[in-house]
């Protein structure tokens, strides 16, 4: 029983990147000034937390925030194109993107896998 449960930590929280998994992915990069990048970083962990992560379709996401403090990138998975619409239209997460978008300029990208490379052993 508490393999099941460590296991299911270690591993089903882990986002997995496969071509065969044929998930939508998104690479959003957000332009920002040094001194509001965490300020930014703060409000994309609150949308994700508090709206994205209930939203049917939402697979997972990676923040990441340059060495510089002049980008902030969010790596997402949704399970289809249509679930990332409805989750753009969904009035508990669009005040998000307007609150970051007063600090921040947003470059958005739809992606699928081709390939993963892992080291040779």
């Amino acid at each position: 029983m508490i393999f099941k449960f460590i296991f299911k930590i270690i591993f089903m929280n882990v986002t997995k990147i496969s071509p065969e998994n044929q998930f939508l992915t998104l690479i959003n990069i957000f332009t920002v000034e040094p001194a509001n990048q965490q300020q930014l970083v703060d409000l994309l962990i609150a949308a994700t937390e508090e709206s994205v992560t209930k939203i049917t379709g939402f697979i997972s996401s990676s923040l990441h925030k340059s060495m510089d403090g002049t980008k902030v990138t969010m790596y997402a998975q949704w399970r289809s194109i249509a679930d990332y619409q409805n989750m753009r239209n969904n009035s508990t997460a669009s005040p998000y993107l307007d609150q970051a978008l007063q600090i921040a300029t947003f470059e958005p990208g739809m992606y699928e896998v081709v390939r993963t490379f892992m080291p040779l052993q």
